[in-house]
């Protein structure tokens, strides 16, 4: 069926979830690339470091990949089988964020090893910010890509109802919310 699947979206859109649940149903490794970004304690890796790992896991057999980060977007683009684009709002991506913040605040983040949730006003910036800075960056990016590989979610209720749809399981949600 799929063996190289991309999620795209804003910040607190639930990229990592989405990753963490096609690969329970799919059995093929999730990916989630802030972990190649950060060390413990939200240290940044070299920028050419990690584009470097990001492009070796490219090679892999299978992968279920979470994140944008733009130098290596239209590579993993070109390498998915199936394309995720969580295009939400940027209301409903600072809800997210908030909502993960209330549920993680003070633990370690799963998708990033070390890493305790935080909030900041500057990280709010950014989120709100997606529509104008980053988005237009994804939506370039996929107008490159065939069409029939890519699906677009505007809002989570749809996104929600496919997954039922995909998994056969009307209780997959519950698994991991």
């Amino acid at each position: 069926m799929y063996n190289h699947i991309s999620i795209l979206g804003g910040s607190g859109s639930g990229k990592s979830t989405l990753c963490n649940i096609l690969s329970s149903i799919l059995n093929i490794p999730a990916i989630h690339l802030d972990s190649f970004n950060y060390l413990p304690n939200w240290t940044k890796v070299d920028t050419e470091k990690r584009d470097s790992i990001i492009l070796k896991k490219l090679d892999s057999p299978q992968w279920i990949i979470d994140g944008n980060y733009n130098n290596t977007l239209r590579t993993r683009l070109e390498k998915s089988d199936l394309i995720i684009w969580l295009d939400y709002s940027t209301i409903a991506l600072l809800k997210g964020v908030l909502k993960r913040y209330i549920h993680l605040r003070h633990k370690e983040r799963p998708e990033i090893p070390g890493c305790t949730e935080k909030l900041s006003l500057n990280f709010l910036k950014f989120v709100a910010g997606y529509k104008k800075n980053k988005r237009p960056i994804i939506k370039e990016n996929l107008q490159k890509i065939d069409n029939a590989k890519i699906l677009i979610f505007k809002k989570q209720k749809d996104l929600n109802s496919w997954l039922k749809s995909f998994s056969g399981d009307d209780n997959i949600l519950d698994k991991f919310i």
